[in-house]
C-alpha cells in the first residue's frame, strides 16, 4: 500500500502514477512515430519495387512486340512455320522474364499464349483495348489464388500501324514478399528499440518522480502537524527551485505556528489576569458587609482599570483581524505633523512620569503632509509605548522630526534595555515576542509593532530599527512626501 496526501493507494493504482504516465506517454509517442515511419518506409519501398518492375516489364513487352510483329499476320502458305516461330519466341521470352505472355492481333484474337490456353480466343481486356489504340497501359490487380499481378498492354506496330498487342501478365508476389521481409525486420528493430526506450524512460521517469515522492512525504507529515519538514534536492532544475521555495514556506509556517502557539498562551495569560482581578474584586464586593462608599469606589475603579486593560487587548486583536482581511484603509488629509506630535507627547507624558522618564521633543523644521492622522498616531504611540515600557526608571526618550531624501522622518530614541541583534529581523512579525517572561511583566500582546509596521506600509513608508543591548533603541519612521 502507498499513501499519497493522506489517501492509501493499492498496487494497481501505482500504474496511474506520474511515473507510469510519463513512461506510457513516451511509449505512445514512440509507437505512433514507429508506425508512421514503418508505413512510410514500406509504402515507399513497395512503390519503388513496383515502379522498377513496371519499367523492366515495359521494356520486355516492347522487345517482344518488336520480335513478333513480322510473325503475327502470316499468309496461309507460311502460317504453320510462322506460328511455330511465334510460339517459340513467346515461350522462350516468357521463361526468360518469368511472366505469362499473350499476343493478339488487331481483332483481339489470341495468336500466341505462353500457357496455350487462350489460342484463337477473343479477349476483351482494358490493357488490350488501349494497346490496340496505340498506347501502353499498366494495371495492377489482387487475385485470391495468384496474389498481386501486373497487366501490361503494349501495341505491336508495323509501318506505324497497329497490327496487334502484347499482353504481359507478371506476378508481384516477390516484390510484396521482399517488402514484407523488410517490414518484419523493421518491426523487430522497432521492438528492440522500444524495449530499450522503455527501460531508459522508466529510469528517467523514476528520477523525475523521486522529488515528487519527497514532496508528497513531506506534505503528508505536515498534514499530520509536523511543520518543520525540509526537502533536499541537489539538482540545477525547477525541482531544486521548488524545493528551496518549499523549504522557505515550511520555515515560515513553522515560525508562524510557533508564534501562534506563543500568542495564544500570551493572550490567554493577558486575558486571564484582568478577568481574575475582576472576578476577585467583584467577589470581594459581594462579600462586603459594610456599605462604605469609598471601598466600593476603590474596588470599582480597579475593576474599571482591568476592563480598560481588556479593551486594549481586544482592540489589538480586532486591529490584527482587520489587517489580515485587508480592511484597514486610510483617510488622507493634510496634517501638521509638528502639532500632531505635540499632542501625542502630551498623551504619553503621564505614562512616562510614572517611571520618571523624560520625553524630549526636537522639531528641526515645520512639516505638513497628507496622511491619516489617527492611524499614524496609533503607529507612533505603539512604538513610543514600547520605548516607555522597556526603558528603566529615570531614563530618557527623545522624539525628533525632520526631513531627509524626500522622506519625513520621525525618530524615537530611548536609552532602554535594547533588543537582541538576533531578534531585530523578527520584531515586526505578528505574534513575535522577544522575551516572553519580560513581556508578561510589562503587559501587552506583542501586536503593537506589527500593527505600526502595517500602518506605515500603507502610507508607502518604512520603519528602520537600530538597537544595542543595554544602550537603547532607535526607531526611524519614514513617510514619503508625495503619496
Amino acid at each position: 500500500m502507498v499513501t499519497i496526501l493522506g489517501v492509501r493507494l493499492n498496487n494497481k493504482n501505482r500504474f496511474i502514477s506520474i511515473r507510469w504516465k510519463l513512461v506510457s506517454t513516451y511509449l505512445l509517442l514512440i509507437l505512433i512515430f514507429v508506425v508512421i515511419v514503418n508505413i512510410f518506409i514500406t509504402r515507399t519501398l513497395l512503390n519503388l519495387y513496383i515502379e522498377q518492375k513496371e519499367k523492366d516489364t515495359l521494356i520486355n513487352a516492347n522487345i517482344l512486340s518488336n520480335r513478333v510483329k513480322f510473325f503475327l499476320n502470316a499468309d496461309e502458305g507460311s502460317s504453320f512455320f510462322l506460328r511455330d516461330v511465334l510460339k517459340n519466341q513467346i515461350d522462350n521470352f516468357s521463361k526468360e522474364i518469368g511472366s505469362r505472355i499473350i499476343v493478339v492481333d488487331d481483332k483481339k484474337v489470341v495468336k500466341g499464349d505462353s500457357n496455350e490456353k487462350l489460342i484463337n480466343k477473343r479477349l476483351n481486356y482494358e490493357e488490350i483495348d488501349i494497346a490496340l489504340s496505340g498506347d501502353t497501359k499498366v494495371n495492377t490487380y489482387e487475385f485470391n489464388d495468384s496474389g498481386p499481378m501486373m497487366y501490361i498492354g503494349d501495341p505491336i506496330m508495323v509501318d506505324n500501324k497497329v497490327v496487334g498487342a502484347t499482353l504481359v501478365l507478371t506476378s508481384l508476389r516477390d516484390e510484396y514478399n521482399r517488402v514484407r521481409e523488410i517490414r518484419q525486420a523493421i518491426n523487430m528493430v522497432s521492438l528492440v528499440t522500444m524495449s530499450i526506450i522503455l527501460i531508459i524512460s522508466y529510469w528517467f521517469a523514476s528520477i523525475f518522480s523521486k522529488p515528487i515522492t519527497r514532496f508528497t512525504t513531506a506534505i503528508n507529515k505536515m498534514a499530520q502537524g509536523d511543520l518543520g519538514q525540509r526537502v533536499e534536492i541537489n539538482t540545477n532544475d525547477e525541482f531544486s527551485q521548488l524545493a528551496n521555495a518549499f523549504n522557505v514556506m515550511t520555515i515560515k509556517l513553522d515560525q508562524v505556528d510557533t508564534q501562534r502557539k506563543d500568542f495564544v498562551a500570551n493572550v490567554s495569560h493577558e486575558l486571564r489576569t484582568p478577568l481574575s482581578s475582576i472576578k476577585l474584586l467583584s467577589e470581594s464586593l459581594l462579600h462586603q458587609n459594610e456599605t462604605n462608599v469609598e471601598i466600593y469606589r476603590d474596588f470599582l475603579e480597579d475593576i474599571d482599570s482591568e476592563i480598560d486593560r481588556l479593551n486594549n487587548i481586544i482592540d489589538d486583536l480586532l486591529m490584527l483581524v482587520d489587517l489580515d482581511k485587508e480592511k484597514l484603509t486610510l483617510n488622507y488629509k493634510i496634517t501638521y505633523i509638528n502639532f500632531m506630535l505635540e499632542k501625542l507627547i502630551s498623551r504619553l507624558k503621564p505614562l512616562a512620569d510614572e517611571k520618571n522618564i523624560s520625553i524630549k521633543y526636537i522639531q528641526k523644521e515645520k512639516i505638513q503632509i497628507k496622511v491619516d492622522s489617527e492611524k499614524l498616531q496609533q503607529a507612533i504611540i505603539n512604538i513610543a509605548h514600547n520605548a516607555i515600557k522597556y526603558t528603566p526608571e529615570g531614563g530618557k526618550i527623545k522624539i525628533s522630526l525632520y526631513s531627509k531624501d524626500k522622506y519625513v522622518v520621525i525618530e524615537i530614541k530611548d536609552n532602554g534595555i535594547g533588543i537582541p541583534k538576533e531578534s531585530l529581523p523578527n520584531i515586526f512579525e505578528r505574534f513575535y515576542r522577544v522575551d516572553k517572561a519580560r513581556t508578561r511583566n510589562t503587559g501587552g500582546t506583542g501586536l503593537g509593532l506589527p500593527i505600526a509596521n502595517q500602518i506605515i506600509s500603507l502610507h508607502q513608508g518604512l520603519i528602520d530599527v537600530d538597537s544595542e543591548m543595554g544602550k537603547g533603541t532607535i526607531f526611524h519612521i519614514r513617510i514619503p512626501y508625495n503619496m
